[in-house]
């Protein structure tokens, strides 16, 4: 009896010190003090490629402010944000991959280039001025105009990732 009440006791003297104690993540990755840091502007990314896609920057600059608006509080304004996010599409280029025995490629890469100027004005020693590109491979025996809008969702998605933990994850 003895035995089990000393159970009984070890277990509910565990149970009040693990509810005493809490642990907080933040799963989004941003690293922002909403007490300075309350908006954002993101400019839209003009193509400056030699090579141009026009639906690209429309759902590059859509990519980029999603994840902003889906993982912050921050609110989006057009000009002179506390956060501001600027920059253009610089390469939008098709290299083949995976050369077969024939002199033929059997892959071909879409890679995509972006410039940004991120400005952050309460903490400047965190903006950065930085190139970030993805890339897609597709099999070669496709044409770019049946792969072309899925591979773009996806690097852009990959893109805004990367412009998001590198400006204000900070980890």
């Amino acid at each position: 009896m003895k035995r089990i009440y000393k159970k009984i006791v070890l277990s509910f003297v565990i149970v009040t010190i693990m509810a005493g104690c809490t642990i907080s993540y933040k799963f989004n990755g941003a690293s922002i003090d909403y007490n300075t840091t309350k908006t954002i502007s993101i400019a839209d990314f003009p193509i400056r490629a030699s090579l141009v896609y026009p639906p690209l920057a429309q759902a590059f600059n859509l990519a980029l402010e999603d994840i902003y608006v889906r993982q912050t509080r921050l609110n989006v304004v057009r000009n002179n944000g506390d956060l501001q996010v600027e920059g253009e599409i610089t390469g939008y280029d098709l290299t083949p991959q995976a050369v077969k025995s024939d002199a033929y490629a059997s892959q071909t890469r879409l890679t995509v280039r972006v410039r940004v100027k991120y400005t952050d004005t309460k903490n400047p020693q965190f903006s950065i001025d930085e190139t970030f590109s993805a890339y897609r491979d597709f099999d070669s025996s496709r044409l770019l105009t049946e792969v072309q809008d899925e591979l773009i969702g996806e690097i852009t998605k990959e893109l805004a990732e990367l412009i998001f933990n590198a400006t204000v994850a900070n980890w």
